[in-house]
């Protein structure tokens, strides 16, 4: 296991260009199995779930390979005639349920073990069983394994009693095959879920709404390759920001849709933050004071719950008490305690973590709880006296590619240490 050893007190100052979006990424490149056909995908993070993923499809039967220093994924998969994924195959990413969807809409059955990921607290997929019963298909759930099968997918009209990310995108892909019209009502509105539609409908499919919470979509006969660009990562981007913020420093965060970060882009500047738009970029000028500030995590456009942790890090520096209310994941205050050994003065009332400002932390042994977390403590080693050192960074490079040598760029003191 890997560790992350950061020397605070740096201010941050540079350019940085953002990878492409792994919340995109993790979806579309499961979809390929739609076209049965060759896929190019480009702009892809080198993030360690794209690693997986492509393994994944290689031992279903795909044709795989991924340039790393290109950004390319060549995915041909022609030779996959159905999809078992076990436990060993799933456990490391949330993600690979969106193998349900694209495999039942292509060979109307599937088998996949329970997803694993991040354990930020209950993330159900009872929306996603609803959708494919919706469909046609019979849904048992047996050791662990989840099997969809259908005779025939049919289009349905379905309304998701919560907007779900996961099962607006798998419920979209196995509707791509279904015969007539989907509807899907109260559906999710992040970017990513735009950025897979429009990755579907390159490959022939005919969806239409996404973005908004009615999403339709026209089922057809039969998909084909195609090459297709993933969009710059908000997370990312937003967590860069946050990151330039936290050191007083003076950051220009370039290949970004400054659209996807109004949310985070708000409340820096509630903070006291100065931050200038340029077309796809946006620069960031920390102040040496920081103004307390309220966050409620929301689905999009709302603040993201993605960006909590990273942002709390920082408003352990702010002047004053600050309120986070999390409102999608319970489970998402894990790292507070490894904040509490830094010198954080944090609170946790239920989904409510009250955050009392303090002069500085102190750089001290911390592990990452999850992959966002991850980037909190990283956030906090930048802001600290002394030195940080972060155990359990597998996290950490699940979502965010080469941190530590975009973050050497622009001035700070970290190194990797195996």
């Amino acid at each position: 296991m890997g560790k992350l050893l950061i020397e605070g007190g740096c201010k941050l100052k540079g350019k940085i260009n953002v990878s492409g979006f792994k919340n995109a990424a993790v979806a579309i490149i499961p979809a390929t199995i739609l076209a049965g056909d060759k896929c190019i995908i480009e702009n892809l993070p080198n993030i360690e779930d794209v690693h997986v993923l492509k393994r994944i499809l290689t031992q279903l039967g795909g044709n795989v390979s991924f340039d790393h220093e290109q950004k390319l994924m060549k995915a041909d998969t022609s030779k996959i005639e159905d999809c078992f994924a076990s436990y060993e195959m799933a456990k490391e990413l949330r993600a690979s349920y969106y193998l349900l969807g694209a495999s039942l809409g292509r060979f109307k059955k599937a088998r996949v073990s329970f997803p694993g990921g991040c354990n930020i607290g209950s993330r159900p997929i009872d929306q996603h069983i609803k959708g494919f019963e919706a469909l046609g298909a019979k849904v048992q759930i047996e050791h662990g394994i989840i099997h969809v099968e259908a005779e025939e997918l049919k289009g349905a009209e379905i309304y998701l009693d919560v907007a779900s990310v996961g099962a607006t995108i798998n419920i979209m892909m196995a509707a791509c095959r279904a015969t007539g019209k989907t509807i899907i009502e109260n559906a999710a509105k992040e970017p990513h879920i735009v950025d897979v539609a429009n990755f579907l409908n390159a490959m022939g499919a005919d969806v239409r709404g996404a973005g908004t919470d009615v999403i339709k979509i026209h089922g057809v006969d039969e998909m084909h390759g195609c090459t297709y660009s993933v969009i710059p990562d908000q997370i990312e981007a937003g967590t860069f920001m946050i990151m330039a913020a936290s050191t007083g420093g003076d950051v220009i965060i370039d290949n970004i849709i400054p659209k996807h970060l109004e949310p985070i882009t708000a409340k820096l500047r509630e903070m006291g933050l100065e931050i200038e738009e340029y077309g796809e970029s946006l620069r960031v000028v920390g102040k040496e004071k920081l103004k307390k500030a309220n966050i409620k995590t929301l689905v999009y456009p709302g603040f993201p719950t993605d960006l909590q942790q990273p942002i709390s890090a920082l408003l352990t520096q702010a002047e004053g008490t600050s309120i986070i209310t999390e409102t999608i994941y319970e489970g998402r205050f894990k790292y507070v305690d490894e904040l509490k050994r830094m010198g954080a003065q944090i609170k946790v009332e239920g989904n409510v973590a009250i955050i009392q400002g303090v002069e500085r932390l102190s750089g001290t042994e911390v592990a990452a709880t999850d992959l966002r977390a991850g980037a909190a403590l990283v956030i906090a080693g930048l802001m600290a006296d002394g030195v940080t050192q972060i155990d359990n960074i597998h996290y950490i490079d699940r979502g965010y590619e080469s941190i530590e040598k975009k973050l050497l760029s622009l001035g700070a003191k970290i190194k990797r240490v195996e």
